[in-house]
């Protein structure tokens, strides 16, 4: 079995966003020549986030707007976590929308479902953070 680990740094400049990764993980599959297992894609920050699903800006505008009603940014002193931060939004946004993503591959290509593609949600934005894509298989 083969193994692939790669790292992609994402510097984003605004507190929250949603930005498609796919391109990046199809590329690291083609680097890596895995034909068939599968892909690990894991947001390695925990004001960060990895999940699946379509590439509408209504969908991620629902999404922020969800997301700020059941965790409001402010008011910050609602939090006990902001002591000398103020991220701890980002830390429950994070949990909603979960960690990480596993995706088949099958004759080289990711195997996705209608319309599925790969994001990285940013809940408390202005400095690098990181995102694991560790692919296995043959």
């Amino acid at each position: 079995m083969k193994s692939y680990r790669k790292e992609l740094w994402f510097d984003i400049p605004v507190r929250r966003a949603f930005i498609n990764i796919t391109p990046k993980a199809e590329e690291c599959l083609r680097e890596s020549g895995i034909q068939e297992g599968l892909m690990l894609v894991n947001a390695m920050h925990i004001t960060a986030s990895i999940f699946v699903n379509d590439d509408e800006s209504g969908l991620h505008q629902d999404f922020d707007t969800w997301l700020e009603k059941l965790a409001p940014h402010e008011p910050i002193s609602a939090y006990r976590h902001n002591t000398g931060e103020d991220n701890a939004d980002g830390h429950l946004k994070r949990q909603i929308m979960g960690r990480e993503a596993v995706i088949a591959i099958t004759k080289g290509k990711l195997d996705f479902g209608p319309w599925e593609q790969i994001f990285y949600g940013e809940f408390d934005g202005g400095r690098k953070k990181r995102v694991l894509i560790k692919i296995i298989g043959e």
